[in-house]
């Protein structure tokens, strides 16, 4: 996966970002979140991928967790380990790809969608092979994490990071060239 807009530093920049993103109107004059359903299918599908995520969270089965992940519609890679706790996107787990290879740290949130007042954006998280991310991170939509990355412990990525790239903070920057 490689970085289509770049910065000084070699992050992808916001724009990149924002670029995969897909925004939608409201359909009435209330804040975004009073459209979830209509916006997100339905309230009987995010019941359901609601509880089956909060299953997922809590079992110590990384295989159960991949399986329970991957029917869903998330693209988990082989030998990735989800840690405890961990929350994808309710809303649209199937906008979520983790490749090989991965780890994903305790209590990490992965968003596929963001809600503002007066609008909501969708976007993929795309994660690559032999990523390391570590506990209690925040990875925001449309985000792309390249192969080799590594990224902190609680750490906001806002931003695309590159492949072999190790970056943390809030938000990220990169921490070693």
């Amino acid at each position: 996966m490689e970085l289509t807009e770049t910065r000084a530093d070699g992050l992808g920049t916001s724009a990149a970002r924002k670029a995969r993103m897909h925004v939608a109107r409201l359909p009435g004059p209330h804040n975004a979140l009073w459209y979830w359903p209509q916006l997100a299918g339905g309230y009987l599908r995010v019941i359901r991928n609601g509880l089956l995520i909060q299953v997922a969270r809590y079992t110590p089965f990384l295989a159960l967790k991949g399986a329970i992940y991957r029917l869903l519609g998330a693209k988990v890679g082989r030998h990735t380990s989800v840690g405890l706790m961990v929350m994808l996107d309710v809303f649209f787990p199937q906008d979520v790809t983790i490749g090989d290879e991965c780890v994903v740290g305790y209590n990490t949130t992965i968003l596929c969608h963001d809600v503002t007042r007066g609008e909501w954006r969708r976007g993929p998280v795309l994660i690559g092979d032999n990523v390391t991310i570590g506990a209690n991170c925040t990875i925001l939509p449309g985000v792309m994490i390249g192969d080799g990355a590594t990224v902190s412990a609680m750490s906001l990525v806002n931003r695309d990071v590159p492949a072999g790239a190790f970056v943390g903070g809030v938000p990220i920057q990169r921490l070693r060239r």
